[in-house]
């Protein structure tokens, strides 16, 4: 149960809460596949594939090196939105908050009528700017995972999960750990349709697309 004394303390960071979430939201909201590929291959990457906006569905439609632009500019986002908010306040929870806001922003956008994509990139940034070693490790097994199986889909649901028990076990503050259980799960989420098409067998292995056909 939450006290009187715990209310006043958290009274002054009412404002600076609901200013960080919105800054992460605005900058995770930032559709960076759906532009960057309109601008460069002129179509709607959410009519090809699985219709997702994020970077393995471009890598399957118009291939490694506007895939690799995506996954950048959707870390990057996550990125400069922490980048931001730990300049402006210096607190580890307004930063974490960002980062929910950020993931939140990346899966529900602005931009997009509340839809986006599965948040895998973003908290991608997050964890490269708030918990290096976790980020290191978890790429590390994504990269083994999809090197075996040839399934991104069970290679990010793998890299989320691991990631609070990565936290805990290499010391981060327990706002992080937090933040990456709230982000592993938000992915898991995310990729509710993925887990049912590989526990039937349907899921679709990677295969990188050809950016030729849509010259």
């Amino acid at each position: 149960m939450v006290s009187l004394h715990d209310l006043t303390v958290l009274e002054p960071l009412a404002l600076p809460i609901v200013e960080c979430l919105l800054l992460g939201y605005i900058f995770g909201s930032v559709p960076s596949g759906l532009w960057i590929v309109q601008a460069l291959h002129h179509i709607d990457i959410r009519e090809y594939g699985s219709h997702n906006i994020g970077s393995t569905n471009v890598f399957r439609t118009v291939g490694a090196r506007t895939a690799a632009l995506v996954l950048f500019s959707d870390a990057f986002k996550g990125i400069v939105a922490c980048f931001i908010a730990n300049y402006l306040f210096h607190m580890n929870f307004l930063t974490v908050i960002c980062a929910i806001g950020t993931i939140l922003g990346h899966n529900y956008s602005l931009f997009l009528g509340l839809k986006g994509g599965k948040g895998v990139a973003t908290g991608l940034g997050l964890l490269i700017y708030l918990m290096p070693d976790v980020c290191a490790i978890s790429l590390a097994v994504w990269g083994v995972i999809v090197f075996f199986t040839r399934y991104v889909s069970l290679a990010s649901i793998a890299a989320a999960a691991i990631g609070p028990f990565l936290g805990w076990y290499l010391h981060y503050p327990r706002s992080y750990i937090a933040l990456s259980a709230i982000c592993g799960l938000f992915i898991i989420i995310r990729h509710k349709e993925n887990i049912l098409r590989l526990i039937h067998g349907t899921e679709s292995k990677i295969k990188m697309g050809n950016p030729k056909k849509f010259k």
